[in-house]
Parts: C-alpha cells; structure tokens; sequence
C-alpha cells in the first residue's frame, strides 16, 4: 500500500495521481474511503427505500460500495470518474457479474448528463480530494471553493426536483462542508456517524 501513497497530501486532488495509482494496482483491487456498505447499508435503504431509483456515484474510484448495493438490489447505478484506467477495470471487472451497472469517463465538476435525470448521488469521499490542496481549513483556497460549489452545483442539476437526494458520506465537520451544501430551495439534514471517530453523512434534498 505504501508505494501508492502520495508524497504529499494535495495530490489526491489530481487526476495523474490517481491515473499513477489505478495503473499500478491489479485489476481486482478495491478500496473504500471511510465506511463500507455494510456498515451504512441500514441507512441507505432507508434514505433510498425505491431500489429502482437511478443512481449516480460520483467519483467512483475502486470502491466496493456500487458492487455492494447492486446485490443489495440496487440495479441502476451510473458510476462516473475521472480516471479512464478505473473506469475501464471496473467495466471489465463488473460486465458480466453486474451487467446493468454504467461506467463513465466524467469530471464531476463538468457532468454530460441531461437536467433532472436521476434520483440519487452519492459522493462517499470525493470532495474530500477536491479539499486537499494546501490551505488554511478555515479559509479554504478559490480553487477549492470553486471545485467544490461546481459539483454541488451539477448535482444539483441532473437530480430529479422535487425529491432528488444528494447523500454525501465524509469525515468533514459540519463547520467545514456546510458552506458548500445550502442551496435555495434545499434542505440539509446531518448525520453524526461513529464513536471515538466521528463521520458525517450530509442528507441534501431538492
């Protein structure tokens, strides 16, 4: 694992990094940022009760949590990332096995999706990358701002109005990811996750 590690912290927002990265890895390597499925899987079905509802995963990576909920019954998941390399392991690793799931080369800062297309996002971890470049927390820098607002701002695009769910699962603090989910028209529900370590699943509904 050490040998994929960055050098420094601020290179999980760049793309090469993680290009280097998934090249590097072998074609049946996972790994998930914060909780597993099974771990929130309670949870999810019941922010999502509708298992047919569509479902786009934003910067997916080689994270087991799409392949979890498919078998939980949540068959129309879209995936998108910005790395071509996971996207084309992840399409060979899932055709055959999960053969409705989508795979997308994309930005989510610049998604090719039509307005009000689906029901659900879901962002376990990825705007944490966008949060990494060198900074003061408190006063993030504009690039970091700008990166952030654009996805929330394309999320809140292509989900269905009313009722479109944008869940997003992080280790961020509410004083630190809040400024980026409120949005006319929106609400906001936060959930507290965990004990000695805290996460926060960030419930923003259109």
């Amino acid at each position: 694992m050490a040998h994929i590690l960055p050098e420094k912290n601020e290179q999980y927002g760049t793309k090469e990094y993680w290009d280097q990265r998934y090249s590097q890895e072998s074609d049946d390597s996972s790994f998930d940022w914060f909780k597993s499925y099974g771990e929130v899987a309670d949870m999810i079905r019941e922010l999502i009760p509708n298992k047919s509802a569509r479902i786009l995963m934003l910067g997916c990576g080689n994270s087991k949590l799409s392949e979890d909920m498919y078998d939980d019954g949540y068959k129309n998941i879209v995936n998108i990332d910005y790395s071509s390399i996971v996207i084309e392991k992840m399409k060979q690793r899932n055709e055959h096995s999960r053969p409705e799931m989508e795979w997308h080369e994309m930005d989510i800062r610049q998604l090719t999706f039509d307005s009000e297309t689906f029901d659900v996002a879901i962002d376990k971890g990825t705007m944490d990358a966008m949060m990494t470049a060198k900074g003061d927390v408190w006063d993030p820098p504009e690039e970091v701002v700008a990166n952030c607002n654009r996805e929330v701002d394309e999320v809140l695009r292509v989900l269905r109005k009313p009722g479109g769910v944008f869940l997003y699962l992080t280790f961020g603090q509410p004083h630190f990811r809040r400024r980026y989910l409120t949005r006319p028209g929106t609400t906001l529900e936060i959930k507290e996750l965990g004990e000695a370590f805290h996460y926060y699943l960030y419930v923003f509904r259109t």
